[in-house]
């Protein structure tokens, strides 16, 4: 949500801001609204004030037998009454025009990111590893010898239908230990506080970090009303809704290891084959909550706490910084780290790490006092995927995998596997 006071003192700003979204001129249209709502509140409050000087005279002028300006007095008392009714309601269906109007707007891109239409303009800020050299034509995880038979789309498709898989055996005890790995590496090393949170939420959670309502069609909505979440970052983000935080026990730093779910809208065609893109995956987010001032030196750690996970798993990757057409919705300024895959040739999204500025923190109110006595100012919000487990999983199939079907395993996840290192190409770990 867009504070309405720095619409008013800065109309050409907000404007060429949404243009570097490619987005129209708005200001005008929303001032004009703005205008219309406060006239209607201020004449309100001329015809309240005019009722009460006016009540105040009804009593007098019956006490000295004046039955004409009493009865005036009284007309005048409801006259105001009304009128005062009338531009209430006129105020709040202008304010709930406005707030139509702002919640479906984006956020604004912070000067330093870069201009650009799509993905293609994207920024490359860094690359970690260098991808391996095969002596073998590598293939795509689900048609690995060793992971094939237990990567089961078929029968997800049966249960569930496209976009799901059943894992077993080998494959599912890799997939639980890459979340436990990275749950134990940001509590251990990152010092983030570990959390187990709730995957349905009401409308009021997924409006505050910004999914509702524009993007109602991407997430799955109960018969009673929940919402699954498309990400922990909807919970997470919303401990601080209508909070007044204490300032001096910022920043706060979440993670949470969830089932996510997402309808996928709009992406027919794409990566319709593998583990990709799903209906319902696994995801450890990270949500971080800051002083304003802080926000920005927190994405960086936060960016740094991801591609951590990925340099202890040996997987080779690329930084990029989303350009003003790739940013989502909520978003100030993204960095994605994007993974090697082997059997596609090519890097692909596994985390995208967002600083959202105060956004969210209107949506929600949550707001933190800097000091005793000092005005509340809202928090800057902070999001980052810590990893997409099954993307994570895709990673580390791929970049393993052996010419004999078999997949070498990563030694951080050693321990997690009871001392086991390899997937055999029957299935097996070993």
């Amino acid at each position: 949500m867009h504070d309405i006071r720095a619409i008013r003192e800065n109309p050409a700003a907000f404007d060429a801001a949404l243009a570097r979204r490619g987005m129209g001129a708005q200001s005008s249209e929303i001032l004009a609204l703005d205008q219309a709502r406060r006239a209607a509140i201020s004449q309100a409050e001329a015809a309240k004030a005019a009722q009460n000087a006016a009540s105040k005279q009804v009593g007098a002028a019956k006490a000295r037998g004046d039955e004409a300006e009493f009865e005036r007095l009284r007309a005048l008392v409801a006259e105001k009454k009304a009128e005062m009714a009338a531009l209430e309601e006129e105020a709040r269906a202008g304010d709930a025009k406005l707030t139509a109007i702002l919640e479906t707007l984006p956020n604004l891109p912070l000067a330093e990111v870069p201009d650009g239409a799509d993905e293609g303009d994207n920024v490359e800020l860094r690359r970690w590893g260098s991808p391996r050299e095969f002596d073998f034509q590598p293939v795509e995880h689900f048609e690995i010898a060793g992971v094939a038979r237990d990567m089961d789309f078929a029968t997800a498709a049966k249960l569930s239908g496209a976009r799901f898989v059943v894992l077993r055996g080998a494959v599912a005890r890799v997939h639980r230990a890459l979340a436990q790995f990275m749950l134990d590496l940001h509590v251990e090393d990152h010092g983030l506080r570990e959390v187990n949170s709730p995957v349905l939420v009401r409308d009021e959670a997924m409006y505050g970090t910004g999914q509702l309502p524009k993007f109602a069609e991407d997430s799955y909505r109960t018969t009673n009303g929940w919402w699954l979440i498309p990400t922990s970052e909807v919970t997470l983000t919303n401990f601080a809704a209508g909070e007044i935080l204490d300032g001096t026990a910022l920043p706060l730093r979440f993670c949470a290891h969830t089932l996510c779910f997402r309808s996928e809208a709009g992406s027919a065609g794409k990566d319709t084959t593998g583990m990709l893109r799903q209906h319902q995956f696994e995801k450890v987010e990270m949500v971080s909550i800051t002083r304003p001032e802080d926000s920005l030196a927190e994405h960086e750690r936060m960016t740094r706490c991801a591609e951590t996970v990925l340099e202890r798993l040996g997987l080779p990757y690329r930084t990029v910084v989303l350009c003003t057409g790739d940013i989502g919705f909520g978003a100030q300024k993204t960095h994605d780290i994007e993974v090697w895959v082997p059997g596609q040739g090519t890097y692909r999204e596994i985390s995208s790490v967002s600083v959202c500025g105060d956004f969210q923190a209107r949506r929600m109110n949550a707001r933190f006092r800097a000091a005793d006595g000092a005005k509340p100012e809202f928090v800057h919000t902070l999001n980052g995927s810590g990893v997409a487990v099954g993307r994570c999983l895709i990673a580390v199939l791929e970049n393993g995998q052996r010419a004999d079907g078999s997949v070498d395993l990563p030694e951080a996840l050693h321990p997690y596997l009871r001392g086991r290192t390899r997937i055999t190409p029957e299935g097996e770990l070993a």
